[in-house]
C-alpha cells in the first residue's frame, strides 16, 4: 500500500466531515429550520427535508453517469475537485442569508449538498485502487474514524463562535476547513488516466456504459439483493443524521451550545466504534458488523420515541454513535467485494445512486409525519421500520464474510 495515498484519502474524510457535522447535522440544520424558516407546526422540518431530498435526487440520478464518464475521460480527480469547490463556495455564501430567506437558503443547501454528496462518488471509487482487498475494510474504517476526528475539530472551532452568535464566521470556517484539508487528496491520490477522446464522446460512452453497468449489476443476484437492502436501511441512517439535531432542539429543548456539545460526544463514540470495528470488518466479515449495527440502530429509534429528558436523550445519542461509523464503513467494504477490477468508478456510481436515492424517501417521511402529528416522536419511530426491513433483506445476501477474494 502507498501510505501517502492512504493518508491523503483519509484526510479528505477529515475535511468533508466539517460539512457533515457543522452544516448537515448540527448548526446550520437547526439554524435553517428554526431561524431562517421557523419550525412552527413542523414547517422548518418540511423545508429542510425537501432540500435534502431534492439534492439527493439530483446526485442519485447523475452519479452512475458521472462515474462512467470519469472512467472513460480520465476525470475522476478533477470531478472530485469540481464538486468539492462547489460545496465550499455554497457554504461560504451561507453568510449572506438572513431570517426569512427561505428560498435562497433552499437553493444554497441544494448546491452545497450536491457538491458534497456528488464528490463522494469519486472519493469512494479510489478505495479499491489504493488498498488491497484484505485491507479495504480497515482502510474504509480508518477513513470514517479520521472523519469523526474532523467532525470533532470543526465542532470545537464552531462552539465559541456559536456562543458569540457569529454564525457567519462558522460558515466561513467550515468552507476553509474543507478546502485546506482536501488539498492532500488532490496532490497525492492516483492521477487521472490520460484520455484522447473528446468530452462529448466521453459523456456518450460513459452514459452508455453506466446503463450497461446498471443492467450488469441487476443481472447479478447477490449485488442486486445487497443494494436493495442498502437502499432501505441507509434511508434510515440518512434520515437520523438529517434530523437528529432538529429533534434534539425542537423536542428536547437543546440550545446551540448544548447541541454542539452533544454532537461532539457522539462523534467520540462514533470514532471509537469505527476504529474498534475496522479490523473485525475484515476478520469477521462486513456482513456481521453491519447486521449488529442495524440491530443497535433499530433499538435506538424505538427507544427515542419513549425518552422524555435531556439526560435520556444523551444516552440514546451516544449509543447510536457507536454504530454510525461501523454501519457506513462496513457497507462500503461489503460492496467492494462485488466490484470487478477497472470498473470501480462505474460500480461506485451505482453505489452512490442507491445510497443517495436512500436519502430521498426518509427525510420526506419524517417531515410529513412531523407535520401530520404536530410532533417529532411519531416521525422518529417511523424510521425504525427502515432498519428492520433493511436488516431482514440483508440477512438473505450471500457474501460479506471474511473471504476477501473480489467477486467478478
Amino acid at each position: 500500500m502507498n501510505k501517502k495515498q492512504i493518508i491523503s484519502w483519509c484526510l479528505f474524510d477529515f475535511a468533508n466531515s466539517s460539512y457533515s457535522a457543522v452544516i448537515a447535522a448540527v448548526v446550520f440544520q437547526v439554524y435553517y429550520i428554526n431561524v431562517i424558516v421557523g419550525n412552527g407546526g413542523g414547517r422548518g422540518d418540511l423545508w429542510w427535508g425537501r432540500a435534502i431530498s431534492l439534492s439527493m435526487l439530483v446526485v442519485s440520478l447523475s452519479s452512475p453517469f458521472l462515474g462512467g464518464i470519469a472512467d472513460y475521460a480520465g476525470l475522476r480527480k478533477r470531478l472530485l475537485a469540481l464538486y468539492t469547490l462547489t460545496c465550499v463556495a455554497a457554504v461560504a455564501a451561507f453568510s449572506l442569508l438572513s431570517p426569512g430567506a427561505v428560498l435562497a437558503g433552499f437553493i444554497l443547501i441544494l448546491l452545497a449538498n450536491i457538491g458534497m454528496e456528488g464528490g463522494l462518488v469519486f472519493y469512494n471509487s479510489f478505495l479499491p485502487q489504493i488498498a488491497p482487498p484484505d485491507h479495504q475494510g480497515r482502510v474504509s474504517g480508518w477513513g470514517f474514524g479520521v472523519g469523526y476526528a474532523g467532525s470533532i475539530v470543526s465542532l470545537l472551532i464552531a462552539l465559541p463562535l456559536a456562543k458569540a452568535g457569529r454564525f457567519d464566521l462558522i460558515w466561513f470556517s467550515v468552507a476553509l476547513f474543507f478546502l485546506i484539508f482536501s488539498l492532500p487528496a488532490f496532490l497525492f491520490l492516483p492521477r487521472d488516466s490520460p484520455s484522447h477522446i473528446s468530452a462529448g464522446e466521453a459523456a456518450f460512452r460513459g452514459s452508455r456504459n453506466a446503463l450497461a453497468t446498471l443492467k450488469e449489476i441487476w443481472a447479478r443476484k447477490e449485488p442486486r439483493k445487497f443494494l436493495l437492502s442498502y437502499l432501505i436501511y441507509e434511508d434510515g441512517v440518512n434520515t437520523v443524521i438529517v434530523f437528529s439535531s432538529s429533534l434534539a432542539a425542537t423536542t428536547f429543548g437543546f440550545g446551540h451550545s448544548e447541541l454542539i456539545a452533544l454532537y461532539l460526544v457522539v462523534q467520540v463514540t462514533a470514532l471509537a466504534g469505527s476504529f474498534m470495528l475496522s479490523k473485525p470488518t475484515d476478520t469477521w466479515g462486513p456482513k456481521k458488523v453491519v447486521t449488529g449495527s442495524l440491530l443497535l440502530w433499530a433499538l435506538v429509534a424505538v427507544a427515542a420515541y419513549f425518552v422524555r429528558t435531556k439526560g435520556e436523550f444523551w444516552i440514546i445519542a451516544c449509543t447510536a454513535g457507536l454504530g454510525l461509523g461501523s454501519v457506513q464503513a462496513g457497507t462500503r467494504a461489503f460492496f467492494t467485494q462485488f466490484v470487478p477490477k477497472d470498473k470501480e468508478a462505474e460500480y461506485f456510481g451505482v453505489y452512490s445512486l442507491v445510497g443517495k436515492s436512500s436519502a430521498i424517501t426518509g427525510p420526506l417521511v419524517f417531515g410529513q409525519v412531523s407535520v401530520a402529528f404536530g410532533s417529532q416522536r411519531p416521525a422518529i419511530l417511523s424510521i425504525a421500520a427502515f432498519f428492520i426491513i433493511g436488516l431482514a433483506l440483508l440477512s438473505r445476501v450471500n457474501g460479506g464474510g471474511p473471504n476477501v477474494i473480489r467477486r467478478t
